[in-house]
């Protein structure tokens, strides 16, 4: 069964009390899901198209527990929270193993 991960990349901050609100739910409502956080606020080198901001990983067992996570009721109480705080490009990519 192939891991899933949720990357995160950040283009821009516009309310820090959302985004706190957002993560003071979220960080429990991954957690609970079986999620593990691999990388945040870290160095960041883009290239391309790519944007040197924010960038969070997060590692689940499997892909359908990455998606699972993301539609389960607790994250959705915190994507809630953090409504039009921050833009950021979400996405949920299936490992190779």
């Amino acid at each position: 069964m192939s891991k899933g991960y949720w990357v995160s990349v950040y283009r821009t901050i516009a309310d820090p009390e959302k985004l706190a609100a957002y993560n003071k739910l979220a960080r429990p409502a991954v957690a609970a899901a079986g999620g593990r956080l691999l990388a945040r606020d870290g160095r960041v080198v883009a290239y391309d198209a790519g944007i040197a901001e924010r960038t969070i990983l997060i590692e689940f067992d499997s892909f359908e527990q990455a998606v699972a996570a993301r539609a389960s009721a607790a994250y959705q109480e915190a994507l809630a929270a953090l409504a039009d705080g921050v833009e950021r490009d979400f996405r949920i990519i299936e490992g190779l193993d």
